[in-house]
């Protein structure tokens, strides 16, 4: 495990009343224990959206894993966590929904992701996920040789092998669960 660089900023880009502080505390207690070999990237929080993130800090886009999480349309509301690189996207209509076993879902909103979550918006990590949360990962994520991932705030990454996401408690690897992005 290293630091890519010490926090550079004490500000933080944060929801009121959020301690990402103790966010952090918890997916690094979860990553730890999952991918003893990952590596933490502190970052500008102003710059942590995938697509700037990847230009300012020149990751692959590739190697840059979205977690996002669905939600179903209707009462009882259940939650799922995926994950996809940043160069494809999530098929929530189909393969999610098919899934979730529901007849609609839809991206969470930022403030329902973070109240399920306790996450930022991009910073959302499938290290340190809610109990009962299942995590599907899209199956080409796992020929990677790591994958970048938010680190629960909007100020750290984690640099990881694939192989750690697949060994969280309630992960599925799950073939079609993206598409190409369109150009």
């Amino acid at each position: 495990m290293s630091d890519a660089s010490p926090d550079p900023n004490g500000a933080l880009d944060a929801e009121p009343g959020s301690d990402p502080d103790a966010i952090e505390a918890r997916v690094l207690h979860a990553v730890a224990a999952h991918a003893p070999e990952h590596q933490r990237l502190w970052i500008d929080p102003a710059h942590a959206a995938t697509e700037d993130f990847c230009a300012r800090y020149d990751e692959p886009p590739e190697e840059s894993g979205n977690c996002i999480l669905v939600a179903s349309r209707t009462e009882p509301r259940h939650h799922v966590a995926c994950v996809v690189q940043a160069t494809r996207q999530l098929d929530v209509n189909k393969t999610v929904r098919k899934w979730m076993g529901v007849r609609k879902a839809s991206f969470a909103p930022p403030e329902e992701t973070y109240a399920v979550t306790g996450m930022l918006s991009d910073g959302v990590t499938p290290f340190g996920l809610p109990e009962g949360i299942p995590l599907l990962i899209d199956a080409p994520i796992m020929a990677l040789p790591r994958v970048v991932v938010g680190g629960g705030s909007r100020r750290l990454k984690l640099a990881v092998p694939p192989s750690a996401l697949a060994a969280l408690p309630d992960a599925h690897v799950i073939e079609g669960l993206s598409r190409p992005a369109p150009s």
